[in-house]
């Protein structure tokens, strides 16, 4: 069963978390463990000044290093939108020579194709896809809808770093940049969306509501990630956590250097993802993804709180475009929509309903943390 709320409502009085998060708590200010970690844990994480600078001179130098010689220094995972564009633009400045790479898993919207040629063509940096099989990965996408759960993102999650991983090998590359950051970032419950290294939730999924086998599909579990940390030693490497960022400003510097134009909401460079974050996972699980957002901007100042809640006074999504969405989606995905409509409306699931490695991988990553501090 999905995870049962049983408090009473309840938001956050500093940033705009509630109970839609079920494990959220609250202190005796009536603030939330989320916002509450965040300041006082990642937000030592984000740009600390000259602090960063030095940081951030360092991996430079060492990526500069590592690459001598070769064709690329690093590699970049860039989807077209704001974070992993701005990621590239800010590599290039530092006088890095990447390779771009794009995960293509077939759900590109028009504007994310354009942005990922136009950012790459005026930086002047080389570019190609890691094109998935459409039919396995559409029958694995398929499978985590029929299975309810809210991580209709996993099989993407997955197969993002495998790529990433991969590409990098096969280049002699170190060192791979993403645009995830803290700033933006920073605060995600757990209860929202479970552990994407966890393969064996993955293929359980797969097993029970997938048909055939996962021939092509690149997986990327913890053995996965020891084989590519500690045996062919590549390090991914967070840029925008040692640089000042500002999402707003650098849309407006993407737009006008880079012929970058906005695609229209938070992941919605790809037409699935844009999709499930704003209409599934509110129409389902009571899940708006929104709220982390804001509340992760709002703890580093980029937003007040009486901005984030004018904003959430609005839907999520337009129900116009929301129907045109969920035809789209169905259609590609090779269903009719009331087939669509039968699995919205399956009693909401969750990872513990399925096989999973969740206290070995935990266990895992616990020790790893511990040794790496």
């Amino acid at each position: 069963m999905w995870l049962q709320n049983h408090k009473t409502y309840q938001q956050c009085t500093r940033c705009v978390m509630d109970t839609s998060d079920p494990e959220i708590t609250f202190d005796e200010n009536g603030y939330c463990n989320h916002c509450t970690e965040f300041i006082e844990k990642t937000s030592k994480r984000i740009y600390l000044g000259e602090k960063s600078d030095k940081v951030l001179a360092d991996i430079v130098q060492r990526i500069k290093k590592s690459g001598k010689g070769k064709e690329y220094d690093c590699l970049i995972g860039i989807s077209g939108g704001i974070d992993s564009c701005y990621a590239a633009y800010v590599a290039k400045n530092l006088g890095l020579r990447p390779l771009a790479v794009h995960m293509d898993n077939g759900w590109n919207s028009e504007a994310a194709v354009k942005n990922i040629k136009n950012v790459a063509g005026k930086l002047g940096i080389d570019y190609q896809s890691y094109v998935l099989d459409w039919e396995e990965f559409k029958d694995l996408q398929l499978a985590f809808l029929k299975a309810s759960v809210p991580e209709a993102e996993t099989p993407t999650d997955i197969a993002i770093p495998a790529a990433m991983h991969q590409i990098a090998v096969k280049h002699n590359i170190k060192f791979v940049i993403s645009g995830g950051n803290f700033a933006t970032e920073g605060i995600l419950p757990k209860s929202w969306h479970y552990n994407a290294k966890d393969v064996c939730y993955l293929k359980g999924i797969h097993k029970k509501f997938g048909s055939g086998k996962l021939k092509r599909f690149p997986l990327f579990g913890f053995k996965n990630e020891i084989y590519f940390k500690y045996i062919k030693g590549i390090r991914f490497v967070y840029l925008l956590n040692y640089v000042p960022y500002s999402k707003k400003e650098a849309m407006l510097l993407l737009e006008k250097e880079l012929d970058w134009k906005y695609y229209g909401g938070k992941h919605y460079e790809s037409k699935f993802t844009g999709f499930i974050q704003s209409y599934l996972l509110n129409e389902k699980f009571q899940i708006d993804y929104r709220r982390a957002t804001f509340s992760s901007q709002i703890c580093t100042g980029e937003m007040t709180r009486d901005e984030a809640l004018e904003l959430l006074k609005e839907p999520p999504y337009d129900p116009v475009i929301a129907q045109q969405e969920k035809e789209y989606v169905a259609k590609k995905l090779g269903i009719s929509l009331n087939e669509f409509d039968a699995i919205m409306d399956l009693p909401p699931k969750s990872y513990q309903d399925y096989p999973n490695n969740k206290k070995f991988l935990e266990f895992i990553y616990g020790l790893y943390w511990k040794l790496n501090k």
